[in-house]
């Protein structure tokens, strides 16, 4: 008899494994943070498990990966609301942020990954200021995060030089951090908020301390024009002329985007993270994800912020994702399911440089899964899981979080967290914030 820390039995598995495979009445074993067995329990070695999961009537699979988002603007939900994002940033959230603390950092970042771990999200890639706060939170919560310090110069060349040094310390000091479940990445905001100065300097200092970088890429055809009128050049123009552009790079959005630019894009395998949600919302436009997927680039799905989106459920996202493709190009066929799951685990870890410990549900990988219960309405009957977890899964939905072989939560209660408190905080967060802004009558 083989022992493992925690065994999942009578389940039905979604792996991800590349292997096209749904595996019935399905065993999983993890030992020491690791999966150790996954496959047909009736071909699983005798397992004596400290801990035993019944799986009946639930689906197995890799946790939620959101590629792009902005966790701490939990605190701005339902704040800036129905603004283009010029008007969005300069009027609402910029000056907003201006009268944040790190505490409030700390606060809005728990919020929000509460709701990631209620909505069956293992791992999200953030970028924020005083990231540090960010990194807290995510150990005390026991999530998975790539993250990134984020740099905002808007012509201020002083301050792009502070915040450049603060992005590399923070990403030098917090690589490896809460037991190695932070890494981190370079936060160049954008480049319309960055020079080519400060942006060549994140590109030498990426590829140095081989770290990745994430930015914001073609997300606004108005900034894109000022971009262009500017220097002469298009965005990711500007960008391969930096030498800018890799596989190290995260580039969310990537709406307004011409032929040749995808090509570029496809040439140097730019990962991208596509945010059909918050998209939608400010009405910048939609990614041509098909055309990107057809070049072969990575695409990973994020929710971008809670402040544009007011939502951090990637399965929302995820059906999103899919509607919004097959309306665009006016085809049922495109994005299928199996696609969009396949999106947001595995090509979600690919896009954070993080695939070879998870994103899928196989052996030696570090054990981030979730269990969906399907024991409900409107997940009855299931014919197709691919088809039920992206066109019928609500985040409520999920059962049960684990990630390093820890258990954040079973049964909807989380372990790791006081729910009502973390709630109560932000909430006081949120309006002591606003009234320091002088938003508050």
């Amino acid at each position: 008899m083989e022992k493992a820390d925690i065994t999942i039995h009578n389940c039905l598995m979604l792996p991800m494994d590349g292997k096209n495979r749904i595996i019935e009445d399905g065993s999983i074993a993890i030992e020491n943070g690791r999966i150790t067995y996954v496959g047909k329990k009736a071909r699983s070695p005798s397992f004596r498990g400290e801990y035993n999961i019944d799986g009946h009537g639930k689906i197995a699979m890799p946790g939620l990966i959101n590629c792009h988002t902005h966790l701490p603007m939990t605190l701005f939900r339902g704040v800036a609301e129905d603004q283009p994002l010029d008007r969005w940033l300069s009027e609402t959230i910029w000056p907003l942020e201006a009268n944040f603390h790190p505490d409030d950092i700390y606060y809005g970042a728990l919020l929000g990954c509460l709701e990631m771990i209620k909505s069956g999200t293992t791992c999200f890639a953030d970028m924020y200021f005083h990231e540090e706060k960010v990194a807290e939170a995510v150990e005390k919560a026991g999530l998975r995060a790539v993250l990134a310090q984020g740099i905002i110069e808007v012509g201020n060349k002083e301050r792009g030089e502070r915040m450049f040094k603060e992005n590399v310390d923070f990403a030098k000091n917090y690589n490896g951090y809460a037991d190695g479940k932070v890494t981190t990445h370079l936060g160049p905001h954008a480049v319309y908020s960055c020079s080519p100065e400060i942006l060549a300097k994140v590109r030498e200092t990426a590829s140095r301390l081989n770290l990745g970088i994430h930015i914001h890429l073609a997300e606004s055809q108005d900034m894109a024009k000022e971009i262009k009128d500017k220097h002469g050049f298009s965005e990711v123009e500007l960008l391969e002329n930096l030498k800018f552009l890799g596989p190290d790079v995260l580039a969310a959005h990537c709406i307004h985007l011409s032929k040749r630019e995808m090509a570029l894009m496809a040439k140097h395998k730019v990962k991208i993270a596509y945010n059909p949600v918050a998209n939608m919302k400010i009405a910048a436009g939609m990614a041509k994800i098909k055309d990107l997927i057809n070049l072969g680039l990575t695409v990973g799905i994020g929710t971008d912020g809670p402040a544009s989106n007011n939502s951090l459920d990637m399965f929302e996202s995820m059906k999103i994702a899919a509607l919004l493709q097959k309306l665009h190009y006016q085809d049922p066929t495109v994005l299928p399911a199996e696609t969009v799951v396949k999106m947001a685990t595995i090509d979600g870890a690919k896009d954070l440089r993080i695939e070879d410990s998870i994103g899928s549900l196989e052996v030696g990988k570090e054990a981030d899964l979730i269990l969906v219960d399907f024991g409900k309405p409107h997940l009855t009957p299931l014919h197709d899981p691919y088809a039920s977890i992206v066109y019928s899964t609500h985040g409520d939905d999920v059962d049960t979080v684990i990630v390093n072989g820890k258990i954040l939560m079973e049964n909807r209660k989380v372990k790791t967290l006081n729910e009502d408190k973390v709630m109560r905080d932000a909430e006081k967060t949120a309006f002591d914030l606003l009234t320091r802004a002088g938003r508050v009558r």
